[in-house]
């Protein structure tokens, strides 16, 4: 079984900045592909964005430019550097590990980012 816990959560201002993390309780990144959602109230869980095996990574257009996903396999941990961030951006943000070939998929417990002034 595979754990995810992510961090990082909380308030920040229009145009401010917020790092997620996400800890895998093993070393999964040879194996998962790790990505990032979100679940505004009221809408749909959206992908954020995504980072494969060999290290490709794509966005939703709604955060291409603004947000960069990346993996430190020493800690097996996946962040979320989020920068100019809007209004827009809130939501419950919850890390994903999906191996699509063995049909598996874990989830983390979600962490929440609020972007008011």
């Amino acid at each position: 079984q595979v754990q995810l816990v992510e961090s990082g959560g909380g308030l920040v201002q229009p145009g401010g900045s917020l790092r997620l993390s996400c800890a895998a309780s093993r070393n999964i990144f040879s194996i998962y592909t790790m990505g990032w959602y979100r679940q505004a109230p009221g809408k749909q869980r959206e992908l954020v964005a995504r980072i494969t095996t060999g290290g490709s990574t794509n966005y939703a257009d709604s955060v291409k430019g603004r947000f960069t996903i990346s993996r430190e396999n020493a800690k097996n941990t996946v962040y979320l550097q989020m920068n100019s961030m809007k209004p827009e951006d809130t939501a419950g943000y919850y890390c994903n590990a999906q191996a699509i070939s063995l049909g598996l998929q874990h989830w983390g417990q979600g962490t929440q980012v609020t972007v008011s002034s």
